[in-house]
């Protein structure tokens, strides 16, 4: 079973997390498997809101999560194939269950109305999330010994996770939610209720300038401590470029700022993604 689990893990990554499905492409043969069966156990647990009526079956499905990564219920989890995958990961590795469990943890707060409040909260968030992924991705092409002392994945899922809402602001907002840093909006004299009515403004355009900014100090702290690290953990991180360009693109967008962000195509990322690689050998 773990083969055909790990073609379905890689089916669920390749339709809902397109970008993280192109960076495993730069990964050695070996690794891939177990990278992806990660990768897309946070898609499912990312899509949930998008799946249920309300946060009670949400927190449902976390659990079952939580439950199936502490052993419970261990038989029946294993016919779901991307459980499967993933315990079937976990195990080879000897990766830590807490770190998907305080993954769940974070991911609660998707289910919620509530706006993120400041900046040190969506660090927080970024980390347990984004920057957890490439931890651990990271620890897979070091088969499974710790990958120290994680500069590289913290800024790196800062950077993401800010691009990531920078370009779903919009969408975002027509939910209800504001999912960046709070504090920097109402600094700038933005009101929720602005937001939620899609009203632009002067101290819209400079709050979310502000945060582009901040990804940008840790995309450049990212490189530095991705340039420190052995060559053959590198591959990991390879999603960088996609994601800079994605700013870059974001930084020059006209018009509102509620509006779908563009996007390159799949052949220009694999191009990005590849070229990295390359050069970061």
């Amino acid at each position: 079973m773990p083969a055909e689990s790990f073609a379905h893990a890689a089916q669920i990554l390749r339709e809902s997390d397109r970008d993280r499905y192109l960076s495993t492409l730069a990964l050695p043969a070996a690794a891939r498997d177990g990278v992806t069966a990660i990768l897309a156990f946070n898609a499912d647990i990312a899509g949930i809101r998008e799946r249920v009526s309300s946060p009670a079956p949400g927190e449902i499905r976390l659990q079952w999560w939580n439950d199936a990564l502490k052993g419970d219920g261990h038989g029946a989890v294993r016919q779901n194939p991307l459980a499967d995958a993933l315990l079937t990961t976990l195990d080879r590795y000897a990766l830590p269950p807490g770190t998907l469990q305080r993954l769940i943890g974070a991911r609660r707060f998707d289910l919620y109305d509530d706006p993120m409040p400041d900046l040190e909260t969506f660090e927080g968030y970024a980390g347990e999330t984004a920057s957890t992924l490439l931890q651990l991705s990271a620890m897979i092409l070091n088969e499974g010994l710790p990958v120290e002392p994680g500069d590289a994945a913290g800024h790196l899922g800062v950077a993401q996770a800010m691009v990531g809402h920078l370009r779903a602001f919009g969408y975002v907002a027509s939910q209800g939610r504001i999912m960046l840093p709070w504090s920097i909006f109402e600094a700038n004299g933005v009101r929720e209720a602005e937001i939620f009515a899609g009203t632009d403004s002067e101290g819209l355009h400079e709050a979310l300038g502000q945060i582009a900014e901040l990804a940008e100090e840790h995309f450049g702290k990212a490189k530095q401590a991705i340039a420190a690290l052995p060559g053959n953990l590198r591959p990991a991180f390879a999603i960088l470029p996609v994601i800079e360009a994605q700013l870059r693109l974001w930084k020059r967008r006209g018009g509102s700022p509620f509006a779908a962000p563009a996007d390159e195509a799949d052949w220009r990322k694999i191009g990005r993604i590849g070229w990295w690689t390359l050069r970061n050998r």
